[in-house]
């Protein structure tokens, strides 16, 4: 079955399900209309493919409909409750014996949250099934090869917890493309074809084949041992497929080519190379995959492939197809991205303005974030679309439990807390020369994790933006009042109440103590930076770790240097 019939076996399968096994062609459309809008300008297809697969499920018994609702990752559904569009993965079609799966990115740089699309769903089905996951490095454009990215891929492959068992790169595998090449050509599936490229696209427009085609295997075997001498462009090989198909692109599609330039693994080793269509397919049947996870912007190359399984007589994998994923001002081009590296115009592949997974994880957005996003987004033929607000959301879950609680003064002024008496407003168990330990908690939740200790005296640092008229409260402290027309006494002691701060409704501030603050840097979604300091039980913290600086949100601590810490800002 192709996609769209997979769509309504489904459907069909599920309105069996609730009369009794036997599915209606019209409900089956009509839910198909509500739930799949991208499809709703496929009706007629949809009508005539939908008559003959409700005729198909109406014949099976009601177990064998539940066999396959299972196979599906579907369960039965009572006709009495709402039904809803389910999130996430849904079961692989077929037997789930050996399942072979791969991830297959190019080497054009560190993967980016696009790639999770990928990676994620093929790695939780090897899971599921108990199955085998190959990372295959797809490098047989030396024009898209970024040398550090061979690394960066398996490093970014870690951090985001999709475990491979087998490593293949296409560079290495140029002798079985060759074998496989001869192969075709001696069973007459692919010829050399010395036409100008002009003149071979006007036949292939009008259908019609060019004399190349007719020539003998022999003839195309001489052509092949003398290809790696020749210019490039003056011939390539090409695979036979329909010269009719109604797909001007699927038409006898090119599957070697000559390439001079240098590539930057291999040098210049090799002149001949495989197109991408030829590689995947040799290498999904030698590497024995059962399904292919793919964007549906990659049905004509599924059908493109579909030959070659044909005319070597191969079992062809199930190709499965998913919608595009649209980044809401997420910045992802490898491209791009590597031109604004090499001008200046961002510090690294982990710049906070780029959509990289090293860029996203120095932010202190979690792996388990973008795992949990990919499985709600699941593998379906509709499109998606994802923003940083949505990922906010999925990562406050994780750093809501996981990052402990620091103050944090942004534009620090020192100030002096006139009238204000440590001794007559707090108990003397607390007291320690001139001044109060105030003790809070790391985490409100989780009191276990112990206590960190603040020293208050008459002496604090507020953020610049707090340092305003009128009554505020120091957050677990003491309430002031302050008054900048007063040059003598700007920051007068009010009182100890928060029922009183609650009752006036007084600002509640942070403060940092004079004793011992820290020089503290935040760095933006955007790259700028803010400037301030943090209470000393911040030294106390290790590079990677996740506060939650409060009332600013959520960073991670990326660098000490200079006595300073630097931390990359998360989000609120």
């Amino acid at each position: 079955m192709n996609d769209l019939e997979k769509i309504v076996f489904k459907y069909v399968l599920l309105n069996a399900s609730q009369h009794k096994g036997k599915a209606n062609p019209k409900a089956v459309i009509g839910s198909i209309m509500a739930n799949e809008s991208e499809l709703r300008s496929k009706g007629k297809e949809i009508s005539q493919i939908a008559g003959d697969i409700v005729e198909k499920v109406n014949s099976m018994s009601v177990e064998e409909q539940i066999e396959e609702l299972n196979n599906l990752g579907l369960e039965k559904t009572d006709k009495k409750r709402k039904q809803v569009k389910s999130k996430g993965l849904d079961g692989l079609p077929g037997s789930h014996d050996n399942v072979v799966m791969r991830f297959a990115p190019n080497p054009s740089g560190p993967l980016h949250i696009g790639h999770a699309r990928a990676a994620v769903p093929n790695r939780e089905y090897v899971k599921r099934y108990n199955g085998k996951l190959i990372l295959r490095i797809e490098d047989t454009d030396p024009k898209r090869v970024y040398l550090p990215a061979y690394d960066m891929i398996q490093e970014d492959l870690k951090w985001l917890g999709v475990n491979f068992d087998e490593i293949y790169y296409q560079s290495d595998r140029f002798p079985i493309y060759y074998e496989y090449a001869v192969k075709l050509i001696e069973m007459g599936g692919a010829y050399m074809c010395t036409c100008d490229g002009d003149s071979f696209k006007k036949l292939k427009d009008d259908s019609m084949a060019c004399s190349c085609r007719d020539l003998s295997a022999e003839e195309n075997l001489k052509r092949w041992e003398k290809f790696h001498l020749m210019n490039a462009g003056d011939a390539v090989l090409r695979v036979k497929t329909d010269i009719k198909h109604k797909n001007p692109a699927i038409r006898d599609w090119v599957a070697m080519r000559l390439v001079d330039e240098e590539h930057p693994r291999i040098g210049n080793k090799y002149r001949v190379y495989p197109m991408m269509n030829f590689s995947v397919a040799i290498d999904d049947h030698l590497m024995g995959m059962t399904y292919v996870l793919r964007g549906k912007d990659h049905l004509a190359n599924s059908e493109k492939q579909k030959y070659l399984y044909q005319h070597f007589q191969w079992d062809v994998p199930e190709f499965i197809h998913y919608g595009r994923l649209k980044m809401e001002d997420i910045a992802l081009s490898t491209s791009n991205a590597l031109k604004g590296i090499e001008n200046g115009q961002y510090s690294g592949w982990d710049d906070p303005r780029l959509g990289t997974l090293r860029a996203i994880g120095r932010r202190g957005v979690k792996a388990k974030t973008i795992h949990d996003l990919m499985i709600e987004i699941g593998v379906k033929m509709s499109d998606s679309a994802i923003s940083w607000k949505k990922i906010y959301g999925l990562n406050r879950n994780y750093l809501e439990k996981e990052a402990n609680r620091y103050f944090f003064v942004e534009n620090p002024k020192l100030v002096k807390i006139t009238d204000f008496d440590v001794k007559d407003v707090f108990s003397k168990n607390n007291l320690n020369n001139n001044s109060v330990i105030i003790e809070r908690p790391l985490h409100p939740d989780f009191i276990d994790r112990g206590n960190r200790k603040l020293v208050l005296s008459n002496e604090v640092y507020l953020a610049g933006v707090d340092f305003k008229n009128g009554l505020s409260r120091l957050m677990d402290g003491v309430n002031i009042d302050i008054n900048l027309e007063s040059s003598d006494n700007p920051v007068v002691y009010s009182s100890k109440s928060f029922e009183e701060a609650k009752e006036k409704k007084m600002r509640i501030i942070q403060w940092v103590p004079a004793t011992d603050p820290v020089k503290t840097k935040i760095v933006l979604s955007d790259n700028s930076t803010i400037e301030g300091l943090s209470e000393s039980a911040c030294k106390n913290l290790k590079i990677g770790d996740i506060v939650q600086f409060e009332r600013v949100g959520f960073a991670r601590l990326d660098e000490i240097k200079d006595y300073t810490l630097i931390f990359y800002f998360a989000h609120k």
